[in-house]
């Protein structure tokens, strides 16, 4: 299988965090990910229903000889889309071009690639979202009607010159589907949501990667580290190579339970996947503000750290895992939260959240009315 990278000055997709359990690829993970991906549906661990709808389709393509259909995939970071985009050109053998909505700042450079690209070939844009304006409209032709206008000269002369494109499969991934706009998003003839792992898939995902990996885990040690890992198989790959190094370094290299519980203490990985700055947020938002609401600029410099880290990368898990609440008065501690510090809720922040989840503030999605 033939990969070819468009380059991609923008880095902000790596955000190089020391967080193990951020969902974002590290540089570490570009690194090592490439030995671990499956590379067939066959071996594809968990997204059963993707598995299943994503076959059919490239099935189809296959026995009728035809182009398959432009595909996308949306969900959170470190679930697989990249691999699913790699099985899809290993499925239907043909090469496969990799490229990135950041990367792609012109038209001209999409209209570069897609010329280039050979009959039947997938092209791979992960975060399509953040393609410029002017190449997401050059991408409605190319992906409708197989080519592209080039614009030559300038002003009342200027003309443009249609160029036809080999028929190719575009795989666009996603982590803001709600961010794609509707004439795009239409042009794609499958798409997929991409879902949380279940503990037990994951499990599975770590013993297979040990295995890849040459680390010997015990089933005990891979729910363990699996258990950890918020759902996420990017996460669960991170820590059992922390607990591959601990095994390594403190005993014979054996993964058990008593080595990645040690591992992951060590690490500060708790039993929920909660790591130190998830544990302060919580912390400082039951023991010094009392359970709140408190404002989100408040509570960043509580902790230490920028709004936007604990907005984008910290309050999306806590929300999942129902630890706190986002109201227009701002964050509030559910009662989890105050059972995970180890404290009893008051009576009177009982009867204050009631009234708040009773409609007397609104939740807010994703902004921060409570900034303050």
């Amino acid at each position: 299988m033939n990969y070819e990278y468009e380059s991609d000055d923008n880095e902000e997709q790596y955000l190089g965090s020391e967080r193990l359990v951020e969902s974002l690829a590290t540089s570490e993970d570009v690194a090592s990910e490439g030995a671990l991906r499956p590379s067939t549906l066959d071996e594809f661990v968990g997204q059963h229903r993707v598995r299943e709808q994503l076959g059919l389709v490239l099935q189809a393509a296959k026995q009728a000889q035809r182009t398959a259909d432009h595909v996308l995939l949306s969900g959170p970071p470190g679930l697989g889309k990249t691999t699913l985009a790699m099985i899809v050109a290993a499925e239907l053998g043909v090469p496969l071009r990799i490229s990135s909505g950041p990367a792609i700042t012109h038209a001209g450079d999409l209209a570069s690639i897609l010329t280039s690209l050979q009959p039947g070939e997938v092209l791979f844009l992960d975060e399509i979202h953040r393609l410029a304006r002017p190449a997401e409209e050059m991408l409605y032709l190319a992906m409708e009607d197989y080519r592209v206008d080039v614009v030559v000269g300038k002003g009342p002369g200027a003309t443009a010159i249609p160029l036809e494109l080999p028929h190719f499969t575009l795989v666009g991934a996603t982590t803001r589907a709600g961010l794609l706009p509707g004439p795009l998003r239409d042009r794609f003839g499958f798409t997929a949501h991409m879902n949380f792992y279940e503990p037990d898939e994951l499990a599975s995902i770590v013993a297979r990667s040990a295995g890849l990996l040459s680390v010997s885990v015990t089933p005990d040690a891979a729910a363990e580290v699996a258990g950890r890992s918020r759902g996420t198989p990017r996460i669960a790959n991170r820590l059992l190579r922390r607990v591959r190094d601990f095994a390594q370094v403190n005993g014979d290299g054996t993964v058990d339970l008593s080595t990645a519980q040690a591992a992951l203490e060590l690490f500060e990985v708790d039993e929920r996947g909660f790591d130190r700055l998830d544990g302060a947020v919580l912390t400082a938002l039951v023991k010094t503000f009392g359970g709140g609401p408190v404002g989100l600029t408040t509570l960043a410099v509580a902790v230490g750290e920028e709004p936007e880290t604990i907005e984008s990368v910290v309050e999306p898990f806590l929300v999942r895992e129902g630890m706190i609440m986002r109201t227009s008065r701002g964050r509030v501690a559910t009662p989890a939260a105050w059972e995970h510090v180890g404290l009893a809720i008051p009576g009177g922040v009982v009867a204050q959240q009631q009234a708040t989840r009773g409609g007397a503030q609104a939740v807010l999605p994703l902004g921060d009315a409570g900034s303050g």
